[in-house]
């Protein structure tokens, strides 16, 4: 059977320009591998290929040796975009390029051919999932048959002779030596220097589905310390969400352990909407603990509320809102006079916002997700917008509405329920404040 090699990011990556985030395992599992199969090629990512301690090794072969290669360039993806080079350097045909319609191809490769597709943030059109799928079979198919040159390498240097691979051996007794030099690794990071990424990452996200943080965490762990210093965002983002939940740690230590994981990320001057939730939700944490001073919680306060409120201009998403407003307040409560007047205000204005979002949500509604994410997305912004319709002071509205949806199908976890009750009971308790 042909092969197909897919070059792109994986899990939810954030296009800066449009200040969106895609979920590309989406892009992935529902066109390009589907479209490959049907179009008769063995189709594989970078995450799915089984190696032993280097990525890059496997990744090289097959950027030479695989018949055709799909290169998702969604997000202007710099390794995406490095391995394109590789690939057109190596090949002088049977190359295709595709893109998130909103991605801007910069002017050096402007000349390029790039199949557009529209992706939602969230999830993906089923009419446009079936058009792109016809279209890239038909394209996999048509320039294996046609052997039409499409790397702009070979279309302007035209004497190349494309290189061929006559160190096969020497690369296994690489692949071998570094398999060798981490027998002393940790369990986890031999597992993940074994195992294809894709399977780990799938074995993570179930277990964290199950609220098992404790797995979850173990299995993100190895993951991280495989990759080095160049550790993949969506990875550190996750180990910090699941390092922070996970119940067998001290629960300091572990909003702690999970700071400092994002550290890497730098939050204080991103621009990923993703990494200032995160950094926002762990300080807000921290500035409740017991385990802090008071200059601490302080600190962790005014850290939450900038980064929520900074991830909430750039994504204009109810869940950095809400979060927002209900920070606002809980400085607001803490203070007196002008200051106390002004985040109370604007506690009310991010409020009347996040409940215009949360009612465009509902307007739109979910049909666009996996059956799967669907209750979960459908409930939290039903949940959010009983929190706004509460704190705006529609106290009969918020009822109303989150008896509704408790009733909702497929029915929310109790747990679920209970978050938004608590959190119902927070927020009564600082609005009281005289």
């Amino acid at each position: 059977m042909p092969t197909c090699f897919v070059v792109m990011g994986f899990g939810t990556k954030t296009d800066y320009r449009q200040n969106k985030p895609f979920d590309l395992d989406k892009s992935y599992r529902t066109i390009i591998k589907p479209a490959m199969t049907a179009a008769g090629f063995d189709c594989v990512r970078a995450d799915e290929i089984q190696h032993a301690g280097v990525i890059d090794v496997p990744m090289y072969e097959r950027l030479l040796g695989a018949d055709v290669v799909v290169a998702d360039l969604s997000t202007a993806n710099l390794n995406a975009m490095y391995e394109l080079g590789v690939r057109h350097a190596l090949k002088p045909h049977t190359t295709i390029v595709i893109a998130e319609q909103g991605f801007l191809n910069p002017f050096d490769t402007n000349h390029l051919l790039v199949r557009a597709y529209r992706h939602m943030g969230e999830g993906i059109d089923y009419e446009e999932v079936e058009r792109m799928r016809q279209d890239l079979a038909a394209a996999a198919q048509a320039i294996v048959a046609g052997g039409k040159v499409d790397s702009p390498v070979y279309t302007f240097l035209q004497n190349l002779t494309p290189p061929l691979l006559k160190l096969q051996q020497a690369l296994a007794d690489q692949v071998q030596e570094t398999a060798q030099a981490a027998a002393g690794a940790s369990l986890g990071t031999k597992d993940a220097a074994s195992r294809p990424y894709a399977e780990l990452m799938n074995a993570a996200l179930d277990a964290k589905a199950r609220d098992d943080f404790t797995t979850a965490r173990q299995i993100l762990a190895g993951v991280r310390a495989a990759q080095g210093d160049r550790p993949d965002d969506f990875v550190v983002q996750q180990l910090a969400l699941v390092t922070y939940k996970a119940k067998d740690l001290d629960q300091h230590q572990r909003l702690l352990e999970a700071r400092a994981l994002m550290a890497v990320l730098n939050p204080e001057s991103s621009g990923d909407p993703e990494t200032l939730g995160l950094w926002g939700a762990i300080h807000k944490r921290l500035s409740e603990s017991q385990d802090s001073s008071e200059d601490e919680q302080r600190e962790a306060l005014d850290r939450a509320i900038w980064a929520h409120e900074k991830g909430f201009y750039l994504k204009n998403d109810h869940y950095n809102g809400i979060n927002y407003a209900f920070l606002l307040d809980r400085r607001g409560a803490a203070a007196s006079g002008e200051e106390r007047i002004a985040d109370r205000v604007l506690a009310r204005r991010i409020r009347q916002r996040v409940l215009t979002l949360c009612d465009h949500a509902l307007s739109r509604g979910f049909s666009h997700l996996d059956e799967k994410d669907r209750g979960v997305a459908q409930y939290w912004v039903h949940a959010t917008r009983v929190e706004a319709l509460f704190g705006l002071g529609r106290r009969q509205d918020a009822e109303a509405a989150l008896a509704a949806a408790k009733t909702m199908q497929p029915a929310p976890p109790n747990w679920m329920i209970a978050s938004t009750t608590e959190q119902l009971a927070k927020l009564d308790r600082l609005l009281t404040v005289a």
